[in-house]
């Protein structure tokens, strides 16, 4: 294969927004602050100095990290990266992501690589600072549906069970019958026992899915120094009173972020935000926050406040106020000395939603970067590939797209009828200009007789191409067969497929080979060949 890289733009599942972005057009610069560059962290490190100063945030910072650190096996390097972050001249990369089952789809694992990564070539750069790689759990999202099941080798493993409250505070009940399932699928060899006793140590001797999940990203991650942050947390709420009290009593956010999605009318939105961008949390209750005539309610529930009774709430039990993906990141950027955030394109097109938000808030906007992506590829069908004569844009086509293409390329002759509909066309236009001199019917017959005769070609061509199609039929399939390997349900395989599905076949390398073929500011969708 020619290339082990292709541009996200041509790549085909990136949207308008995030192309303009990384091709950085004039017109989305004020909805940034800097791109990201190596050198440009430089600007963004003195202005995160001057805006996070707080040695008691820092403080409050690790205590918390000890404290949801107290039960596992930690890495000196982690434990390192902790303490650092008491110093005034230590930073943070960080990444978040849902609190999937079994970590979810594949990118769980680029994200956090793509973290971890940069943060080296930051210390490399700027050795006189510290940076430290943050995976912030979403643990207080409440959709269950979006993060209960796993894709393996194309078969859903579902965990079947009822939620209602934000899920870091799940129990994770019955995950031992999930697993008695899953184990008969992934067999016994030394890789499979690897899985299974993986998911054993992480969702079975732990009893909320929170616990669960930085067992797992911890045992995955541990030893590059990843550190694990839970914002489900009075401590850390604490220092966001402020935000939510001017959420409440002023709705802020709604303001700013509708005038910043008013010059993104050229694209779609990710996000809208509401009156008020905060939800009431209990163990088993997740519900907006709702403003009607003075009186702040809880939707669906019957539970309401008078300004009066929510404010002493907030002094009294900050913990109780949950972000919704409007204030969640500002959430974030107040607790962490944080540069720059990782996500995919649908999280940096909500992010840039964000600036004037922040800039009311007085809080230093990150920078965004696209996390790495990847197609993992064995060498057998890399050699396929080649056979194939398919290049990796090839593969990366829609597949509709790619089987006419290639059964124009195999044919011995064109299959495109361009030419005939445009000598038709000039035929027409002769008898128009006759038509123009005698009455209107015969005018209406010569049109009508033309539009005929265009869709007959057209039926035509595309019957040619089926029989040109069926021709090929066996040379198709197999980049059909190919394609669909690489791209399950024609969708990206870093969205379908878990990790656990190439662990069994490669072991303990796969994460290595990741960490050290993944450039996080490159910008590239990388084919990994295994």
């Amino acid at each position: 294969m020619p290339t082990d890289c292709i541009s996200y733009q041509t790549s085909g599942y990136f949207s308008k927004l995030i192309h303009d972005y990384l091709d950085q057009k004039p017109e989305l610069k004020p909805l940034y602050n800097h791109f990201p560059t190596l050198e440009n962290f430089e600007k963004q490190i003195e202005e995160k100095k001057v805006n996070f100063n707080d040695n008691y945030k820092r403080q409050t910072l690790v205590n918390v990290l000890k404290s949801q650190y107290a039960e596992l096996n930690v890495s000196k390097e982690t434990l390192n990266n902790i303490e650092l972050l008491n110093n005034d001249n230590t930073f943070t990369v960080t990444t978040g992501h849902q609190l999937n089952l079994f970590s979810g789809p594949l990118y769980f694992l680029y994200k956090i690589i793509s973290t971890i990564n940069l943060t080296k070539e930051l210390k490399a750069k700027y050795p006189e600072n510290n940076f430290v790689p943050i995976y912030w759990m979403a643990t207080e999202d409440h959709d269950f549906e979006e993060i209960n099941y796993f894709c393996f080798k194309g078969k859903k493993f579902h965990w079947n069970r009822e939620s209602s409250g934000p899920v870091g505070r799940l129990s994770t009940e019955g995950l031992d019958e999930f697993l008695e399932i899953f184990a008969l699928e992934i067999g016994h060899s030394n890789n499979a026992n690897t899985i299974k006793k993986l998911f054993e140590d992480s969702y079975l001797k732990h009893d909320k899915l929170a616990d669960a999940t930085r067992y797992l990203a911890n045992a995955l991650f541990g030893d590059s120094g990843l550190v694990i942050l839970d914002g489900d947390n009075a401590e850390l709420k604490c220092s966001f009173i402020p935000y939510i009290k001017e959420e409440l009593l002023q709705q802020t956010a709604v303001k700013k972020v509708n005038e910043t999605n008013e010059k993104l009318s050229d694209y779609f939105v990710q996000v809208n935000p509401r009156e008020i961008n905060l939800f009431y949390i209990e163990d088993n209750l997740r519900e907006r926050i709702i403003l009607e005539n003075g009186i702040y309610k809880v939707n669906h529930t019957k539970i309401e406040f008078t300004e009066t009774e929510i404010l002493a709430l907030l002094e009294s039990n900050p913990e109780k106020f949950s972000p919704n993906v409007i204030m969640r990141p500002l959430y974030q950027e107040v607790i962490l000395p944080n540069l720059c955030y990782i996500g995919g394109g649908g999280e940096i097109a909500y992010w840039l939603e964000l600036k004037s938000f922040f800039a009311s808030a007085k809080v230093t906007f990150p920078m965004l970067l696209i996390r790495n992506s990847v197609l993992l590829a064995t060498e057998k069908q890399n050699k396929k590939a080649n056979k194939l004569n398919l290049t990796w844009s090839d593969l990366f086509s829609k597949q509709a797209a790619l089987v006419n293409r290639i059964t124009e390329k195999l044919s011995d002759f064109p299959i495109d009828f361009s030419e005939q509909k445009e000598a038709l066309q000039k035929q027409f236009e002769k008898l128009l200009e006759l038509a123009n001199h005698t009455d209107k019917s015969f005018l209406g017959a010569v049109k009508a007789q033309e539009v005929k005769q265009t869709k007959g070609l057209e039926n035509l061509e595309k019957r040619f191409l089926i029989a040109q199609k069926r021709k090929f039929h066996d040379e198709l399939q197999r980049i059909i067969d190919l394609q669909n390997e690489l791209f399950p349900n024609q969708s990206l395989q870093e969205r379908q497929a878990n990790f656990s599905e190439f662990y069994l076949e490669n072991g303990e390398q796969l994460i290595p080979k990741l960490m050290n073929e993944l450039k996080p500011l490159e910008q590239n969708f990388n084919i990994i060949i295994f």
